[in-house]
């Protein structure tokens, strides 16, 4: 009998660690799967405020950014490589993809609006 009562005990502490196991592995596929969507971001619209070319720094208020779930709003984000600011004054308007890096926004690509 006391045989049964530990097999009885040690199963359900197996059952109990498993169930928190399964829904935390369905948490990491649903967090892969909003991965995903950020890999197949679009351009967001923008209005460049100010550059500043040696800190590699680009101040933009700009729309949605729809797959970071970001507002619209006037932020500064650092150019992921300086160049991309070179043709770019106040004023111009703009497209541009934008990453977030362990929580620094940083633009990967910059274009003229059409």
């Amino acid at each position: 009998m006391k045989n049964i009562k530990h097999i009885l005990a040690i199963s359900s502490l197996a059952m109990g660690m498993a169930l928190p196991m399964s829904s935390i592995a369905q948490t990491m596929m649903m967090d892969e799967s909003k991965m995903g969507m950020s890999q197949s971001a679009s351009m967001t619209d923008g209005e460049v405020r100010k550059v500043d070319r040696e800190t590699g720094k680009i101040t933009i208020k700009h729309g949605d950014i729809k797959h970071l779930d970001m507002p619209g709003m006037t932020m500064v984000f650092t150019a992921k490589d300086k160049r991309l600011l070179a043709n770019l004054k106040p004023g111009d308007k703009v497209k541009f993809m934008v990453v977030n890096e362990g929580g620094k926004m940083r633009v990967t690509d910059i274009q003229p609006a059409p």
